[in-house]
């Protein structure tokens, strides 16, 4: 049979199996069925395997303990007078036994037997174990909570299709107990997070996502319309210009988790809706806010692994302290032994060294751009232990601080070849800053001669009010969950990513 058979034939069965589902609903509305609005349980499936588990069923029968539990329908099977149903709530499943003489048999046959897969009943019940030792519920009265009109995947396979996954992600979780532990691992690890910044004594604050100008990362904006304003919007690139304005304001340890939207490229680790977590620290500098890093680090990973190793796409991943330390131009040369240091002594044996990787490069493109562009090319991707990258060109970071003429205070933090953390001593010389911003704009408009750009003249003046000397960090929380929760693509640790209409 041919896949396209096979495609004409799935359809069909499932139209049929919506018809008849149906037609069932349309009687149950009849016998004055309406989705009831409530269901009062006495125990989770989750309590009741905690609490009577260990029990023997000698023991469990002596006790006689009802209860109340509700779920949905995830297996159905008869056995001679009996029937098995198994319920789902909240990643727990516990088997029904139904007695047909428990029942009037008319209702048996006419409710209780037609019930589906899918469907959500509430089941007032004693617990017992079966021959087996299986903990079940001995079913004494049934209520059917709502009724389900399609047919969930298959009860061994689930999904199998990883496209529909993603764009039916409540059917991946209704078949696949595997991934619904990944979210509430997701969700575990944001928790701990904020766990550990309350323990630094870090305020979490939120700050505004429609942004008038867009700012505080090079990238290309969502853009909006505000009517009442008669004004164009953007959706947030980053927050940083704002947080810092609350440190200007006399905040001194800050930090943020919310979305950022860039209207960029879909890849394994870019969706352009993401979550973001930036921390702001005043009195300190990016030393300071690196040695916080990597104490969050340490912390999540002992939060979720017996060890400081976790494993990621097959490779070991050692979070030891200290974790390791490198400047931008050690690791292209520790990476890449046919690149030598003579490379980057002048813009001639760069754009040469640049030519020779086939990077397209901008022919004003700076020393420090060529160097950053090499770095990404040829040595991002293998940095596969935990590692921080420092002395970033300073014509690449328009926010930080000068080391020296040539390099930022600046870091950024990979593991397993992603780009997970980007912190620096924050810039606080208003004049240096504005200078910086429209050296940044000249090159965007040079660029794009299509466009205008401006930069954020309010922060400027905020900056020219005193801006502490502060330390700033942003965290990619999707990629530091993919990589904690051992999953090869950002698209399988967010509910619903963003996919192509079709």
């Amino acid at each position: 049979m041919s896949k396209t058979l096979k495609i004409i034939q799935k359809k069909k069965s499932l139209e049929k199996e919506l018809y008849t589902r149906k037609k069932k609903l349309k009687k149950l509305k009849k016998l004055g069925f309406n989705f009831p609005n409530t269901f009062h349980y006495i125990h989770t499936i989750k309590e009741i395997k905690k609490l009577y588990n260990n029990y023997t069923k000698k023991e469990l029968e002596k006790i006689n303990y009802k209860t109340k539990i509700s779920g949905r329908i995830v297996n159905k099977r008869t056995f001679g007078k009996a029937l098995f149903f198994v319920i789902r709530n909240n990643n727990h499943d516990i088997q029904i036994y139904i007695k047909s003489n428990y029942f009037p048999k008319n209702y048996y046959q006419k409710n209780i037997l037609e019930l589906d897969l899918g469907d959500i009943i509430g089941v007032k019940g004693k617990i017992f174990k079966t021959n087996t030792c299986e903990l079940s519920i001995l079913c004494k009265k049934i209520y059917l909570l709502t009724k389900s009109l399609r047919s969930l995947p298959d009860k061994y396979f689930g999904l199998k299709n990883q496209e529909i996954k993603y764009r039916k992600r409540y059917l991946d979780l209704i078949s696949n107990n595997k991934i619904i532990k990944i979210f509430q691992k997701r969700s575990l690890i944001i928790s701990n997070i904020r766990s550990f910044m309350k323990q630094k004594k870090f305020l979490e604050v939120e700050t505004p996502m429609l942004h008038p100008i867009p700012g505080g990362a090079n990238a290309k904006p969502f853009i909006t319309y505000h009517n009442s304003l008669n004004e164009k919007m953007y959706l947030r690139i980053a927050p940083e210009l704002y947080l810092k304005k609350l440190i200007i304001g006399g905040f001194n340890k800050i930090f943020e988790i919310n979305r950022n939207f860039r209207n960029e490229g879909i890849s394994t680790k870019h969706n352009p809706e993401f979550t973001m977590m930036e921390i702001y620290m005043s009195y300190s500098n990016y030393i300071d806010i690196m040695n916080l890093l990597e104490e969050l680090c340490i912390f999540l990973v002992k939060k979720i692994s017996k060890s400081l190793i976790i494993m990621y796409k097959s490779k070991k991943i050692n979070f030891k302290k200290p974790i390791k330390k490198m400047t931008m131009i050690e690791s292209i040369l520790k990476f890449n032994k046919n690149i030598d240091i003579s490379n980057f002594k002048n813009i001639k044996n760069i754009k040469k060294t640049a030519t020779n990787l086939n990077i397209k490069i901008d022919s004003n493109a700076s020393l420090g751009e060529i160097t950053n562009l090499i770095f990404e090319k040829t040595t991002e991707k293998k940095i596969i232990q935990p590692t921080f990258i420092t002395e970033y060109p300073i014509e690449i970071s328009p926010l930080a601080k000068e080391k020296n003429k040539y390099f930022a205070e600046r870091f950024e933090f990979f593991i397993a070849g992603y780009e997970i953390a980007n912190g620096f001593s924050e810039l606080n010389d208003p004049e240096e800053q504005k200078k910086r911003f429209k050296l940044q704009i000249s090159k965007k408009n040079y660029t794009d001669k299509s466009k205008n750009f401006s930069y954020d003249k309010d922060y400027i003046i905020a900056l020219e009010h005193g801006l502490p000397p502060t330390s700033g960090l942003g965290v990619g929380i999707d990629r530091l969950i993919m990589i904690l929760t051992n999953q090869k693509t950002i698209k399988d640790i967010i509910f619903f990513p963003l996919l192509k209409k079709i």
